[in-house]
């Protein structure tokens, strides 16, 4: 079976086989991640994992001049693509809501991905974490990792490639942060 490097620049060559082959390789690791960033939406949301990875897909493959560099990387990519998703839907919903406050958010109470994430909500921790990355990446993507798919720090640690230890220093930091910041928008 050829690796996803290969298939990645097959498909980005136009080759539909080498796409759909790429699909199949990290399709079930998707769908997972899909349906944990879900388990983090209001009961009744419309969004299913499906239509989440297929949208996910889409946007990946629309940039055809892209080589990941393993199968970690894609499924970062992936993951990024999903919570870009959620984000716009959650913005258009907040854009219906116009004049409406937002909600404060104790981070400090949050240790993993909530099950009922407003809108409000999420596009607070959202412009936080973006503020975030700009200072410290690594840490972001820990919490995005946390927050958002709703992964242990063990899973966190080995899909960042740094030690458990790492990570708990970096989630500690990465909370009180974002912690200070969400209050300092009260």
């Amino acid at each position: 079976m050829p690796d996803l490097n290969q298939l990645s620049a097959e498909a980005a060559g136009g080759s539909a086989k080498a796409a759909d082959e790429l699909l199949q390789m990290v399709y079930e690791e998707l769908r997972r991640r899909a349906a944990q960033f879900l388990a983090q939406e209001r009961p009744g949301h419309t969004l299913q994992a499906t239509a989440l990875v297929h949208e996910a897909w889409l946007r990946l493959g629309g940039d055809e001049t892209k080589h990941w560099q393993g199968e970690a990387h894609f499924l970062a990519a992936a993951t990024q693509a999903m919570r870009r998703i959620l984000i716009d839907r959650a913005r258009s919903k907040a854009r219906l809501k116009h004049g409406q406050g937002q909600r404060p958010l104790n981070l400090e109470d949050v240790d993993v991905a909530t099950p009922e994430t407003d809108a409000d909500t999420l596009l607070a921790v959202n412009e936080a974490l973006e503020k975030f990355a700009g200072e410290e990446p690594e840490k972001a993507r820990l919490v995005e990792l946390r927050y958002f798919v709703g992964m242990s720090i063990p899973e966190a640690a080995r899909s960042l490639g740094i030690s458990e230890a790492t990570a708990k220093r970096q989630w500690a930091y990465a909370r009180a942060w974002l912690y200070e910041e969400l209050q300092s928008r009260k």
